[in-house]
């Protein structure tokens, strides 16, 4: 049996022990339904044979890694799992009580679109799915998509891509034009690479990233993100050509070093959703002392549309579930080549900057390599940064304010010094708060 293809009550089994399904829909309608198509009142009573099950979806409420949850688990063997009027009233029958108890929701996607039978009426679902995600973010509740084998249509199209998180299962076809439309389907992996899921995993390992997501969705911080405490250098540099090369040096800390120090785990997000990754972006959600906070970091090479799109989504999650964001400064600056313009690279430079301007929860940033330009500063918090010795922050590099300003490129050094971008000029001039501590004593650096 393909992976995720299993039924439905035997994949809840598998990442529950307590699961309370909600009671079937209420109501009637004729044998063949509502087009009274020829048969179908047979098929519907052969799947229910087949399968035990009344309709295409199980819904009920679970508890996965200590976390109360309402799980959407879809029954492939009924009919497809297809999508028809009665689907779409136990979707929204599990949205609603899921706003009542204020817990996140879990759909278990396998799906081969909207069921035929009912023609556009099964149609007419997508919407009312989508109205439930809607209702379900502005209460600002999770919603994480699981992609089993297949997972296509509408169900893809609602569902699965319209969730915050999403988790793919290994070797499942995922796209909106199915097997049989358009063979031979896309898959989960090629999905993962266009920045449309976040992480890949097999069905073993399912149960374990659901409860260790739930965990980071639902226990946000009640207070800023402490500032990383500094990995790299302890001296400040004496000119500001030195700052420039000691942030340009390829040994220094980086993100990852960072982030493995600041978080007990973390999980990641991947991409932005409209085609793109860009590896030079780091985001996710960790945890620390027991609590969330969200992260984006740049990891010291120029960002691309992708990757402040990326970042801007997660500050936007981040803000609707109340989790402070820790952003980590590191770049020489956008991406400015031919395909960055295409993907339109102001464009997601703004986002990025709009992301953190609205954001209701406390953003902490910490400087800890180069700051070039707006591509830096995007992801940075203009009241609450912070930077360590081995960084800097410019208008733009002093090699181009160099050639900007017409000066022979042999005077890069006077103009670094000119443009005071050391970290103390960054204090002293008001733009940086202070500097981040050597230790863990960082922590008691947080904005009060």
């Amino acid at each position: 049996m393909p992976s995720g293809r299993e039924p439905a009550r035997s994949l809840i089994g598998s990442v529950t022990a307590e699961f309370t399904e909600l009671p079937a829909e209420p109501g009637t309608c004729d044998a063949d339904g509502p087009l009274r198509w020829p048969g179908y009142g047979e098929a519907l009573a052969a799947a229910t044979a087949r399968t035990g099950e009344r309709e295409s979806v199980v819904c009920g409420v679970a508890e996965i890694g200590g976390v109360r949850a309402v799980l959407v688990a879809f029954e492939f063997g009924f009919l497809g799992g297809s999508l028809g009027t009665r689907t779409g009233a136990r979707v929204e029958q599990a949205f609603t009580r899921a706003r009542e108890l204020r817990v996140p929701v879990v759909s278990l996607v396998a799906t081969g679109g909207s069921r035929m039978q009912e023609g556009t009426l099964a149609l007419m679902q997508l919407p009312r799915i989508a109205r439930q995600l809607t209702l379900h973010r502005e209460a600002g509740l999770a919603h994480v998509a699981v992609l089993r084998d297949p997972t296509t249509g509408g169900g893809w199209a609602t569902l699965g891509a319209g969730a915050d998180v999403v988790l793919g299962l290994r070797g499942a076809q995922v796209g909106f034009a199915g097997s049989r439309v358009r063979p031979p389907g896309y898959s989960v992996s090629q999905q993962f690479a266009a920045g449309l899921v976040d992480q890949m995993m097999p069905l073993e390992e399912l149960r374990s990233r659901l409860g260790r997501w739930l965990r980071l969705l639902t226990t946000p911080a009640d207070q800023a993100a402490p500032v990383p405490a500094t990995l790299g250098a302890t001296t400040l540099p004496d000119t500001g050509w030195d700052a420039v090369q000691r942030a340009r040096a390829p040994h220094r800390p980086h993100a990852k070093d960072y982030l493995a120090a600041y978080f007990d785990w973390h999980e990641p997000v991947n991409g932005d959703r409209a085609g793109g990754v860009d590896p030079g972006v780091l985001c996710g959600f960790g945890h620390r002392g027991g609590r969330t906070f969200a992260y984006a970091a740049q990891c010291g090479t120029a960002t691309r549309p992708a990757g402040f799109r990326t970042a801007a989504r997660l500050v936007r999650f981040a803000d609707r579930l109340g989790v402070p964001v820790l952003t980590l400064v590191d770049t020489p600056g956008a991406a400015n080549d031919l395909a960055a313009e295409k993907a339109g690279v102001g464009a997601a430079i703004a986002d990025m900057f709009t992301a953190v301007a609205s954001a209701r929860v406390p953003v902490t940033t910490l400087l800890i390599g180069e700051g070039g330009s707006g591509g830096a500063l995007a992801f940075a918090s203009p009241e609450r940064m912070w930077v360590t010795p081995d960084s800097y922050l410019a208008v733009i590099s002093p090699e181009l304010a160099t050639a900007i300003l017409k000066r022979d490129p042999s005077q890069a050094r006077q103009t670094a010094d000119q443009l005071r971008l050391r970290p103390q000029d960054l204090v002293d001039l008001g733009i940086a708060r202070g500097f981040a501590q050597l230790d863990r004593q960082a922590d008691q650096a947080t904005a009060r």
